[in-house]
């Protein structure tokens, strides 16, 4: 396996994700007890899961999943971690077609290549290649994903994002 990886990837750590049924559960350790704050969240129909960014003090970021109603997205996932749990490592990348080239040249499985949103293009190294972890890669724009006007923890919660 090729050491520079992260140097080739030209690409900076950005969150990591935990999945659970319920999003309110993990709310007393993430918000509460450790202090983070809603920075953004809403409802990713396409893939079938809600999520919420919280924001820390010195500038980390978790975010928080759960599944849509009706949605089999985070299923297997749930199957192997049923109280849920680490679900992905992001990393936020300049180029993601490089970025995609670069890691399949070393020798990692990349799968769930998006390009069709040029605010927010991603690509997965599978948890086989990941060491039992799945990578995000992200080529997003600068002031992407973003909360909307008027959108709380709240209203993502109900659904109303």
């Amino acid at each position: 396996m090729n050491t520079t990886l992260a140097t080739k990837l030209q690409g900076y750590f950005d969150h990591a994700a935990h999945a659970a049924p319920r999003i309110r559960d993990l709310l007393p350790l993430y918000a509460e007890q450790l202090g983070g704050q809603f920075l953004y969240g809403g409802e990713n129909t396409r893939v079938g899961y809600r999520g919420v960014v919280l924001s820390y003090a010195n500038g980390g970021k978790v975010e928080l999943l759960e599944p849509l109603p009706g949605s089999h997205f985070l299923d297997s996932f749930f199957a192997n971690h049923p109280f849920g749990g680490l679900h992905h490592l992001t990393f936020r990348v300049f180029d993601i077609q490089a970025s995609v080239v670069s890691a399949q040249e070393a020798g990692f499985e990349i799968v769930g290549l998006n390009s069709d949103n040029l605010e927010w293009q991603e690509a997965f190294v599978h948890p086989r290649s990941g060491h039992g972890v799945l990578v995000q890669l992200v080529q997003a724009a600068a002031n992407y994903p973003r909360n909307e006007p008027g959108e709380t923890l709240e209203t993502v919660l109900a659904g109303a994002s």
